[in-house]
């Protein structure tokens, strides 16, 4: 094929894909009855965001530390109460551990219940049961870690060294032996790694949990959006995206210290 077909061929194509999204654009928004033109008469409030937004409140920056540091405890505690919990159920959950299949289903039935709840909607129940504050945020983070986490360390240890199990059921070792002495050896730096990482996570979506009133930074966020402070939410959205990018670095350096 020559030189010139192959442009035209590329730029047909590139046509045909644009028009084939618009195609699916417009139909999108007649099936779920979105006006297009809406978009372009909200212009005028679009340029006034950016224009707000691009113009950081700076003097605001001293007022975030302590909410900061509050989003970075909910999240430090909540990882921890998580992954305390998680790991015991993680080792009731496979049969390298229980020899019981009965047993295992069912824990597993409750951690697939668990990991189907979005931290949104664990948030605003825990803040019709409990109330508003940090309180709430921490319960919320304990529990969306314990469904992530407990369902990461079951899938490692059936993937572990059956020897060493093996090895101390032969000497007579009760189960609550062999899991501490011959599985938990074996996870113990993937359990770590695992915690780091949802440490990271949480950070993230604890920033978003305020907005149902569940402490942190969110909390401000939330109130200045509502405020159309956009001036302030560029602000905080730029001061939590420099402490997310802190952690996730010494996050996964501390992880590839580990494998």
């Amino acid at each position: 094929m020559r030189l010139k077909d192959t442009i035209h061929y590329n730029l047909y194509k590139k046509i045909f894909i644009l028009f084939i999204l618009i195609i699916c654009i417009m139909a999108s928004a007649s099936v779920t009855d979105v006006q297009i033109s809406e978009v372009f008469n909200n212009v005028d409030q679009m340029g006034l965001f950016l224009k707000r937004f691009l113009q950081p409140d700076w003097s605001y920056l001293s007022d975030l530390l302590s909410p900061m540091m509050k989003t970075i405890k909910m999240s430090i505690v909540g990882t921890l109460l998580g992954m305390l919990f998680s790991i015991p159920f993680a080792f009731l959950a496979t049969t390298t551990v229980t020899n019981n299949w009965f047993v295992t289903i069912i824990i597993r039935f409750i951690l697939s219940i668990v990991r189907t709840i979005p931290n949104l909607l664990l948030a605003a129940l825990f803040v019709a049961m409990f109330g508003i504050g940090e309180f709430t945020g921490v319960l919320t983070i304990a529990v969306f870690t314990f469904g992530m986490t407990s369902q990461l360390i079951y899938e490692a240890i059936e993937t572990i060294d059956k020897g060493p199990i093996e090895a101390a059921k032969s000497v007579g070792a009760n189960k609550m032996q062999i899991a501490v002495w011959s599985i938990y050896p074996q996870i113990n730096q993937q359990i770590i790694s695992y915690s780091l990482y949802a440490f990271e996570v949480n950070i993230r979506a604890s920033t978003v949990l305020g907005y149902v009133g569940a402490g942190g930074i969110g909390v401000l966020l939330n109130s200045s959006l509502s405020l159309m402070r956009y001036d302030r939410v560029s602000i905080i959205i730029l001061f939590i995206l420099v402490v997310v990018g802190i952690i996730d670095a010494f996050s996964e350096n501390v992880r590839k210290r580990l494998s």
